[in-house]
């Protein structure tokens, strides 16, 4: 009888260790870093990457606490983002694929000019794209996912009415296409990070700067350059790509139930967050051009075409190119464009 007794006692005793052991796993709480190149304020950490990580830390009940390190406080270059995730240096990254040249050949097509303008849809389409066509080019991470910016314009210290106008010029260019797109144009491109651009153009090494209107708040530049070229139609002149990437050694160690609250905020709609965040970030930038008085200079269609047909061969370029690497780059870019349409809609 004390025999049995003995065993129920232990037996007892070993259910409420396992359950102890079990709560413990369920409670288990994760820090996840989160590093990237812009200032605390600007559109993407404010609007974006903030917002996400508090989202994620709600649906998870607070067991995963996302710490944010800004404007590359622990060190590295912008182009070492994305490597800072795969390797594990750092959980999660957002960062811009044109910065390492060549890597993402297949993700590149929605740079390639005036292929995109609407920043939500053109997100949408280019999650979808990479998820169809491009997911080998993230098979190293976790991809929480990509996007695009808004319309791409000039913003530059004399104005730019016309190609005449531009040639000769330094400008920054954020990708490999977009200095090639510069060359066709007549500009003297010059390739640096976004980070960049603020000192460039303070010491006169570029005369104008390829970037959307939602990050010159945080580089001042309406304070620097008091003009501003956009282009006629939907479509912006250039577009850039960004990866939102998880380590995967970071992910495949959570639990289950924390896996899926990384899932749940990962693809097409976190996409769509990312480029609302543009949007919202174009208009203002835009809004603080106007309030101080700058030159905004709106190339007519005419004009706009010009400029369409003297950077139609970068496409050409780019489709030669990839086709030494085995890629289909006109279906590619012909899936792109129906994938933006279909998000338009």
């Amino acid at each position: 009888m004390n025999f049995l007794k003995r065993r129920t006692a232990l037996a007892v005793l070993g259910a409420v260790a396992a359950a102890t052991v079990a709560g413990t796993a369920m409670a288990q709480t994760v820090t996840l870093r989160l590093h990237q190149m812009l200032p605390q304020q600007a559109t993407i950490p404010a609007r974006a990457l903030v917002p996400w990580a508090q989202k994620v830390e709600a649906d998870s009940g607070g067991r995963i606490k996302v710490q944010l390190f800004h404007a590359m406080q622990l060190g590295g270059a912008p182009p070492q983002l994305f490597d800072q995730a795969r390797d594990g240096v750092v959980d999660l990254t957002w960062t811009v694929l044109g910065y390492t040249p060549g890597r993402f050949p297949k993700t590149e097509v929605f740079e390639l000019p005036f292929m995109s303008g609407d920043p939500v849809a053109s997100s949408r389409a280019i999650q979808e794209y990479v998820e169809k066509f491009a997911a080998d080019e993230f098979k190293d991470v976790k991809l929480i996912a990509v996007h695009t910016h808004g319309p791409g314009l000039f913003h530059s210290k004399t104005p730019i009415t016309g190609l005449e106008s531009l040639r000769g010029m330094k400008v920054r260019g954020g990708s490999r296409i977009i200095n090639n797109m510069l060359v066709k144009l007549g500009a003297t491109p010059v390739g640096m990070p976004v980070p960049a651009v603020t000192d460039a153009l303070t010491k006169g090494t570029i005369d104008a700067t390829t970037i959307p209107w939602e990050v010159t708040p945080s580089l001042k530049v309406t304070e620097l350059v008091k003009n501003h070229t956009t282009f006629a139609g939907k479509e912006g002149l250039y577009t850039q790509t960004f990866a939102f990437s998880m380590n995967r050694a970071s992910y495949e160690k959570l639990p289950p139930d924390l896996k899926a609250v990384i899932d749940k905020n990962s693809g097409i709609e976190t996409a769509a967050l990312f480029g609302r965040a543009m949007e919202e970030g174009d208009k203002a930038g835009r809004d603080i051009a106007v309030k101080a008085g700058n030159n905004i200079v709106a190339l007519d269609i005419q004009e706009t075409q010009r400029w369409r047909r003297t950077a139609s061969t970068v496409e050409t370029d780019w489709i030669n190119e990839v086709k030494g690497k085995g890629i289909d780059g006109a279906k590619l870019a012909a899936e792109a464009r129906a994938l933006i349409a279909k998000h338009s809609r």
